[in-house]
Order: C-alpha cells, then sequence, then structure tokens
C-alpha cells in the first residue's frame, strides 16, 4: 500500500494521512477543530500540533465553539498555564475571536459547514499530483477563502493556513496519484 511521502516513518503522521487528511467533513465543531489546530499550527510542525491534539481537545471543551466564544482572560490565563497546547497568548486570543466569528457564520450561512463548502460548489477539489513538490502551499481558492474569513472578523488564518484547512477537511483532496488514498486509487 503506496501513501503519500509526507507521512511516511511517523505512526501519527500516518494514521492522520489514512484516516483523516483529505476526508470530506460535514460536522461544524470538527470544522472548528481544524481552524483553531491549524491556526496554532502556525510557524510550528503540523506533528507538533497533533502530539497535543487531546490536550487542545481538553483545553478547548471538546471543540465547543459555544463555550469557547465565551472564554474570558481569566481563561486565556488558564490556558496560558497549559504547557499541553501552544502557549501563545495571540494564538490563544485568536481561538476565542474565531470562535466569536463562526457562531457568526453560522448564523448567517445556517451551518460553518455551508458556508466553507460553498466555495467549492459543495464538492471536493480532487488534484492529481505525481510528486509531494507539485501540491502548492496556497492557490487562488485558499487566498478567496481567507480574505473572506478575514473580512469576516477571523484572525490567524492566512491563505497557507486555510489552504491547509481545506486539505484537512476534504475541501481539496492533495493524495498524490499513487496514493491509495487518492480517489484514483480507491477501491483498486
Amino acid at each position: 500500500m503506496e501513501r503519500c511521502p509526507w507521512c511516511l516513518g511517523n505512526e501519527i503522521y500516518m494514521k492522520y494521512h489514512d484516516e483523516e487528511w483529505g476526508v470530506p467533513v460535514h460536522v461544524d465543531r470538527k470544522h472548528f477543530e481544524f481552524l483553531v489546530l491549524e491556526s496554532a499550527q502556525a510557524g510550528l510542525n503540523w506533528l507538533t500540533i497533533l502530539k497535543k491534539r487531546e490536550n487542545y481537545r481538553e483545553a478547548y471543551d471538546n471543540f465547543d465553539f459555544e463555550k469557547v466564544a465565551l472564554y474570558d482572560e481569566s481563561k486565556v490565563e488558564e490556558l496560558m498555564q497549559n504547557s499541553g497546547i501552544i502557549r501563545n497568548r495571540r494564538k490563544i486570543e485568536a481561538s476565542i475571536n474565531n470562535a466569536r466569528c463562526f457562531i457568526n457564520v453560522r448564523k448567517e450561512f445556517g451551518s460553518f459547514d455551508s458556508y466553507i463548502w460553498s466555495f467549492v460548489d459543495n464538492k471536493p477539489v480532487v488534484t492529481h499530483w505525481d510528486d509531494i513538490s507539485q501540491v502548492p502551499a496556497s492557490t487562488q481558492l485558499s487566498d478567496t477563502v481567507s480574505r473572506d474569513l478575514k473580512k469576516r472578523g477571523f484572525k490567524f488564518l492566512g491563505t497557507v493556513i486555510v489552504y491547509s484547512h481545506l486539505q484537512a477537511t476534504g475541501l481539496i483532496n492533495d493524495h498524490l496519484s499513487s496514493c491509495f488514498r487518492s480517489l484514483g486509487q480507491v477501491g483498486k
């Protein structure tokens, strides 16, 4: 069984690659989880975040965006003392801000899922890369989504982070053509 090379040699990466990366997400709480994790990852290695994922789940009330939106300065201080997560005040404050913006998007569109999937006409963008060097860090799509999120008040969600979010939540399937998770390979 062939996998995308970026996940090879690490059990956590391989499990994430095999079970989550590129799988279409349609649950708002899962979208919020990835927004928190992706923005925490800014400037860091994704493996660092995956290793801290359970700590984030506990620290952020299982990614309940309604609860996170109510976090106050004392909760920020509590999170700043939590060695199980990335203790960056700007990232923590952005996650709380983003929970509030996330709720506003849900009010406007009925769900965050409806909002985010509208950028791809409700069907995944399937790429056909043959080599990892072909996979971009951002695209016009991630530029557009990032600009719209920023316009709506979201923070720490630039185009590269948004592209990672689109990959993680299956709006973009960037598995290499040779990978068993590529849509061309599934079922073979």
